[in-house]
């Protein structure tokens, strides 16, 4: 009796075999398990979807370990079929989708292939990401307070020449009080959006003269300095890159797809 924790790795063991089986009656079998052979294409074939598997990092292969391992999982496969697993809808179900995922995993493979993404498209992508960021980084400070009447006393306050730390200290609200209410260096995704476009619009040593207001309460803000983020490099870059051009071509073809299909959802 198997424990619950290794039922999904002894299904993987008999999905495997379901896939390999179809070539057991090849002639020169490697072993025989109750009578149904295993041929020396089904291993050949195993080695290699092992080593896909591992990303190539299969090693030294041990042959006779191999085989034995196939061994085991005609066995099992013997024994899921003798039980009549393979009739139990659930099973089917997951079964059929193990195949679904190989065939389309395939497609998309061929479709890469005969598409493959040049270097020059690369490093135009790279270049307009870049081009289009303008990225920067944002050093400010903060007094975060209850009520928009309290912002707009303390922005009076700041008016009259009083020091922002200082008034941060006595009157914000907010865990950077203790440090005149320094942010440190942050980026726009870093921080709420009518925070980060509130600092974006501020010119260098300004604080905002009408109060922000987020979920946390109502702000009075310093942009104390900014700066570009130098983008990474296009080689640190390249394979993400590579990636995500990838994964737009899949879903223009499966758009295509689509446009040519008679699809009908109800």
């Amino acid at each position: 009796m198997f424990k619950p924790n290794t039922c999904s790795s002894v299904f993987a063991l008999i999905a495997a075999a379901l896939l390999f089986s179809g070539t057991a009656f090849a002639a020169d079998p490697v072993a025989v398990v109750n009578g149904e052979p295993i041929s020396q294409q089904t291993y050949e074939r195993y080695l290699k979807y092992r080593s896909q598997q591992q990303d190539g990092q299969s090693g030294q292969v041990n042959r006779e370990a191999l085989i034995n391992e196939l061994v085991n999982r005609q066995l099992l496969l013997q024994e899921a079929k003798e039980q009549k697993l393979h009739q139990n809808p659930d099973i089917a179900f997951r079964i059929k989708q193990l195949e679904a995922d190989a065939l389309i995993q395939a497609l998309i493979q061929k479709q890469a292939q005969s598409s493959p993404i040049s270097e020059d498209e690369l490093k135009k992508e790279y270049e307009q990401r870049v081009s289009a960021s303008n990225a920067k980084e944002y050093k400010a400070s903060h007094i975060l307070l209850k009520s928009e009447q309290e912002a707009k006393d303390v922005i009076k306050e700041l008016d009259s020449g009083a020091v922002f730390a200082d008034v941060a200290k006595a009157k914000s609200t907010g865990p950077t009080a203790k440090n005149g209410g320094d942010l440190g260096w942050f980026n726009a995704n870093q921080m709420v959006p009518p925070f980060t476009q509130a600092v974006a619009r501020m010119d260098k040593g300004s604080y905002s003269k009408t109060p922000v207001k987020t979920q946390f309460g109502w702000h009075v803000i310093k942009l104390e300095d900014e700066r570009k983020v130098t983008p990474p490099k296009f080689e640190e870059v390249k394979e993400q890159l590579r990636s995500m051009k990838g994964n737009q071509l899949i879903q223009q073809y499966v758009i295509q797809l689509r446009q040519d299909a008679n699809v009908e959802i109800k």
